[in-house]
């Protein structure tokens, strides 16, 4: 069975996110062909649940994952980190064979 975990940094942002739209029920995540080593994350807003999507949930906050990402998925974490000016989702994914110089895309 897959998994995924959530942090409890990232449930805080997903419930934060979701109270100032005023609307959705979790985070969607899924993987589009890009940048230079071959795969970026996608993030949405899931307003509705999909039949097609997984879905994972801890501290409250849910995370649906498209059906066709989560063998890249499986086993990976979502965090919310702050690092100096900037905020962001962070994916620690053990899947991922490469990355390019960046961060934004990466192979598994």
């Amino acid at each position: 069975m897959a998994s995924l975990t959530i942090t409890p940094a990232a449930a805080k942002q997903i419930h934060h996110v979701l109270d100032e739209r005023g609307k959705g029920l979790g985070l969607k995540v899924s993987v589009k062909p890009s940048g230079c080593s071959g795969f970026s994350y996608v993030l949405d807003f899931a307003d509705e649940a999909d039949p097609a999507d997984i879905s994972f949930e801890a501290h409250g906050a849910k995370v649906f994952v498209d059906r066709e990402a989560l063998e890249m998925l499986d086993g990976s974490e979502v965090d919310f980190v702050n690092e100096g000016l900037n905020r962001y989702f962070r994916f620690n994914n053990p899947n991922i064979k490469d990355e390019c110089g960046c961060g934004e895309s990466f192979t598994v």
